[in-house]
């Protein structure tokens, strides 16, 4: 079984916080119903599970499930033998956003308190949105993500002393050995292969092919792109398009989306008329959204902009099969011809994501544009990351001219690249491309945040 951090936030909660029920949300194929079912069946005696999105496309057994005595009777009948009380028994609803009306029952379900329940689904902000009472108070939303670069490393057989060791010379703002560095940076290349599919590492762990690779992430980059069913057609041959438009985007100079791109309007048609879309994608967790800022302050959510948008894929491994197929050397070799600047870019938008980093870049008409900004809360300013897959990694005049803006109070940036050394330079920390998968948004020791009283006058 693969390691994932999210484990141990789920067995937290499922042993901690009784009076809620939580929802599970992301994108398909990353591994969240068999996780669930994993803790579920180690924590509780008896285990439930209803796929909910079975039922609909099949029996259609809840689909006119309205009250907690319909919901009783239906489970009741589907699994009797494995209910008992609710320290002993856990009610499983797989793919739940398939019946909004589930998701207000939630309350009565969890007020009544018969049972203990956890949902998951692909597109529960969606689903939400469609809610007639969303159960505020009733529920806590959790995201999960993609393997991401160091859940990998484990899977692959690297140590958790090893990983704990690089970590504390990131801290120091160290660099590694030559023969440390060499493996890690090999490895970080595999994993812009492999992504973070659990499927797809599996296969590659079991036969290190990657024609097998790729087939798993053809077959779930055909799934996403099925899986706007509930909208009618029109809209769902755009959200393909825009889904579509991913790739080639992050090959051009702009990366963001292009609304007159998007049905070849000649711009009648704007940002705004296509937020269904947008939503479905992002909400859907098959994408990732990157708003534009272009005169940051902190906090940077009152500066970002909702038209200027950048989309990236929610898996690398699923944006290199695109982009390369099966030719392992466009990553793995050291091809001039092949520019992985957008690869690098789109697997630091995943780590950071996954992070609990909230995606925004710079785009100014005068001062250029920067990969990527978040708020640093230490420091009450704003830090840039810029990202480098070539040896010019010390060429960033946008950078540059960012940090040489009085009115921006910015102290300190990062550019990330495959260089070994660490240093720092003119306010800029120079790292190592694998130590992206240390930055955490979520790293404050909890005694920190206790707020001292006041000193006696």
């Amino acid at each position: 079984m693969l390691y994932r951090k999210f484990t141990s936030r789920l067995e937290h909660y499922l042993r901690n916080e009784p009076h809620k029920i939580l929802l599970v949300n992301g994108a398909r194929q990353i591994g969240k119903s068999y996780l669930i079912r994993y803790v579920g069946n180690k924590l509780f005696k008896n285990y439930v599970e209803i796929n909910l999105k079975a039922d609909k496309e099949g029996p259609g057994l809840f689909a006119s499930v309205h009250s907690t005595d319909d919901f009783y009777l239906q489970i009741g009948a589907i699994a009797g033998d494995k209910l008992a009380d609710s320290e002993n028994t856990i009610i499983f609803l797989d793919e739940i956003q398939s019946y909004p009306h589930l998701m207000t029952m939630l309350k009565f379900l969890n007020e009544d308190g018969r049972y203990r329940y956890i949902a998951s689904g692909s597109e529960l902000g969606v689903a939400l949105a469609q809610t007639p009472s969303v159960p505020i108070g009733s529920i806590a939303i959790e995201q999960m993500y993609p393997l991401d670069f160091e859940e990998f490393l484990l899977a692959a057989g690297c140590g958790r002393n090893t990983i704990d060791g690089i970590r504390n010379y990131f801290t120091e703002r160290k660099p590694l050995n030559d023969s440390l560095h060499n493996y890690m940076l090999r490895q970080f290349k595999i994993y812009l292969l492999t992504g973070g599919m659990p499927d797809a590492i599996n296969k590659f762990l079991e036969t290190r092919n990657i024609t097998e690779v790729r087939k798993i992430q053809r077959d779930i980059h055909a799934l996403y792109k099925l899986d706007a069913s509930q909208y009618d057609d029109e809209k769902k041959l755009v959200i393909r398009k825009i889904y579509d438009m991913i790739p080639s985007n992050m090959e051009n100079r702009k990366k963001r989306i292009i609304v007159k791109n998007i049905e070849q309007t000649a711009g009648h048609k704007q940002f705004s008329d296509y937020t269904d879309e947008f939503d479905y994608l992002v909400s859907s967790g098959v994408a990732l959204s990157v708003q534009a800022i272009s005169n940051p302050r902190f906090p940077l959510k009152e500066s970002e902009s909702k038209n200027l948008v950048k989309l990236y894929l929610n898996d690398i491994g699923i944006l290199t099969g695109i982009l390369y197929r099966t030719n392992i050397n466009a990553v793995l070799g050291d091809e001039h011809s092949v520019n992985l600047g957008s690869v690098y870019e789109s697997v630091v938008a995943q780590e950071l994501h996954a992070h609990g980093f909230t995606l925004r870049y710079y785009d100014n008409k005068q001062r250029g544009e920067i990969d990527f900004l978040v708020d640093d809360y230490d420091n009450l300013s704003v830090l840039p990351i810029e990202v480098k897959s070539g040896k010019d990694y010390k060429i960033h005049s946008a950078l540059n001219t960012f940090l040489g803006t009085p009115d921006y109070h910015i102290g300190n940036a990062i550019v990330f690249s495959n260089e070994q050394n660490v240093y720092e330079e003119n306010g800029i920390i120079y790292l190592p491309i694998y130590y992206v998968m240390f930055l955490r948004q979520d790293n404050i020791p909890e005694e920190s945040l206790v707020i001292p009283e006041p000193a006696l006058p």
